[in-house]
Parts: C-alpha cells; sequence; structure tokens
C-alpha cells in the first residue's frame, strides 16, 4: 500500500478545514453577522490607502461571506467578478448607479451582467479577496476552485495590493499550504486590518 503524498494529506487538511469552517460561517446569527460585516467594512473605510484607490475589485456575499456591499456608499469604482468557465473570473466595472443589473450566476452567486464594460486592469488598485480562511502571515484558503490562485499567480495582477475578507475565527494562526500557495498582502476581519503578515 503506498503512502499519501504531501501533497495529497494537504488536499485532505484543507477540505476538512473548509468544510469546517463554512459550516461555522453559515450558523452566524443574522444580526451578528450584519455587525461583525459593518466592522469589517469600517476597518477598510479607515485605511487612508482604500480611501484613494481608483478601482477596488471585490466580490458579492455567498453563504454568509462578510458582506462589503456598505462600502458601496462610500466608494463610487468596482470591479466584481463573473465566472466563465471553470478557469476563468472575468471583472466587470459596477458602480451604484449602473446601468446593468447584478444577476444570478454560475454556482447560484450574483455575478455582474455579461455584457456590462470589463475593468481596465490598469486602473485597479486593490482586490478584496474573498476566503474561507486566512492564517497570519496572509495565505488563503479558498473553495478549491483556484480561481483566485490562478488569477494572482499572473504577472498583471502580482503588483495589485490583497486583503483577504475574513470574520476573526477563520483568521488562523497557521495554514495548510502548497508550494505554489503565495501571501495576500493583508487581512481585514471585524478585530481589524492587519498588512504585511503582522
Amino acid at each position: 500500500m503506498t503512502q499519501p503524498s504531501a501533497s495529497d494529506l494537504n488536499h485532505q487538511a484543507k477540505s476538512d478545514l473548509r468544510r469546517r469552517l463554512i459550516s461555522a460561517r453559515r450558523s452566524i446569527p443574522p444580526q451578528l453577522w450584519k455587525q461583525k460585516s459593518d466592522r469589517i467594512c469600517a476597518h477598510l473605510l479607515n485605511w487612508s490607502y482604500f480611501r484613494q484607490c481608483r478601482i477596488i475589485l471585490a466580490y458579492t456575499s455567498f453563504r454568509q461571506e462578510p458582506d462589503l456591499s456598505p462600502l458601496t456608499a462610500h466608494h463610487p469604482h468596482w470591479g466584481l467578478p463573473r465566472c466563465v468557465d471553470k478557469n476563468q473570473l472575468t471583472w466587470h466595472y459596477w458602480s451604484a448607479n449602473s446601468r446593468w443589473p447584478l444577476r444570478k450566476g454560475s454556482y447560484g452567486i450574483i455575478e455582474p451582467h455579461p455584457e456590462s464594460p470589463q475593468v481596465d486592469l490598469s486602473l485597479v488598485d486593490l482586490i478584496l479577496v474573498p476566503a474561507v480562511a486566512c492564517d497570519v502571515r496572509g495565505y488563503r484558503l479558498g473553495y478549491g476552485g483556484g480561481y483566485y490562485d490562478r488569477l494572482l499567480s499572473q504577472p498583471p495582477w502580482q503588483s495589485i495590493p490583497t486583503v483577504g475578507i475574513v470574520f476573526e475565527y477563520a483568521r488562523l494562526p497557521t495554514l495548510p499550504k502548497d508550494v505554489w500557495d503565495k501571501p495576500l498582502a493583508g487581512v481585514c476581519s471585524e478585530s481589524g486590518l492587519y498588512l504585511g503578515g503582522k
């Protein structure tokens, strides 16, 4: 009988952790979920860099991810992702007065309209990255699809600051990681904004 490889063990550890953490997140009572989400938004709004950004890439909350929608009242220019196929996200420009309505897309996630304008990457100054968990060094546990891993490994994206968005219970001392995993520039939870793996 062959021994499982380090990669297999990591994959299993990530799957088990992902399942437990998503279950915990979905059990947060709605009022507490909103309070925690609002605190995350407040930390981002207090960050001087956030207020200077031209376009910010974000996400629409799914399965009780932290809700960043209050931020749209404080910053006019956003990019939201749309799943094109099993390997690719495209980013579409969105603002509160956009004529293109958001709609339910792949996996039941609210996405931009396919005909809405795509984001000019050269104008993007910040990416707020959804995560199941992040550790204190900025390593991220995603959903297993690899969308963000593939995206953020491409050269044009590597110079754009990235902040993982999680609730504090999912900001862990360490995460199982693979050789290709790269840390984010920071993590934001309801407890604070932590930049540079601090």
